[in-house]
């Protein structure tokens, strides 16, 4: 396999910072010698949480996106804020989209330590994906959770209705450990 030469950043052109995200313009010199105008945004890193309870995944209700003008069936996730460990984040994710307190959360293991880069020609990000076991009778899980059994026809029934590519990804990458 070839290794690729790094490109050189040869000046900035613009960075504008919102709580957000940030917007960067760079003039590069690529490896071949071509000048090029690159813009890309990063984000804040984010975490996506597989939550199971009692041999279901549960899920929070489908929620409107307005990037995709429709609502989403997504496990929990979200941004991860500056200063704050992944592990952290992803505790209160879980706590705030399933309505539970840290107490229910069994157990909360990384499926990466160094999360995965998320580059697209426009966004930069990494994204952690996590499995939390969770405390949670189904008399006492909010009435609008999603439950799904976590076999592998309910596994195939929650690929086909989950919208969130990251959410996928990190399911297929639990599933393939």
């Amino acid at each position: 396999m070839t290794v690729a030469k790094p490109w050189t950043t040869l000046a900035q052109i613009l960075e504008m910072r919102s709580p957000w995200f940030t917007l960067i313009g760079e003039r590069l010199q690529d490896d071949r010698d071509r000048l090029l105008d690159y813009w890309r945004v990063e984000k804040a890193d984010s975490a996506v949480i597989i939550t199971q309870a009692r041999g279901q995944f549960l899920l929070p209700p489908p929620s409107y996106r307005p990037g995709i003008a429709q609502a989403s069936l997504d496990f929990p996730g979200g941004r991860i804020p500056p200063d704050t460990s992944p592990e952290t984040a992803a505790q209160g994710i879980v706590c705030r989209e399933l309505n539970l307190v840290p107490e229910q959360i069994l157990s909360l293991t990384p499926l990466n330590d160094q999360g995965w880069p998320v580059n697209s020609s426009f966004s930069n990000q990494k994204l952690f994906g996590f499995v939390a076991e969770l405390d949670v009778s189904p008399e006492h899980q909010s009435p609008e959770s999603l439950t799904y059994p976590c076999t592998e026809a309910g596994i195939a029934t929650l690929l086909t209705e989950l919208t969130c590519l990251q959410c996928r990804a990190v399911l297929l990458e639990w599933l393939h450990r």
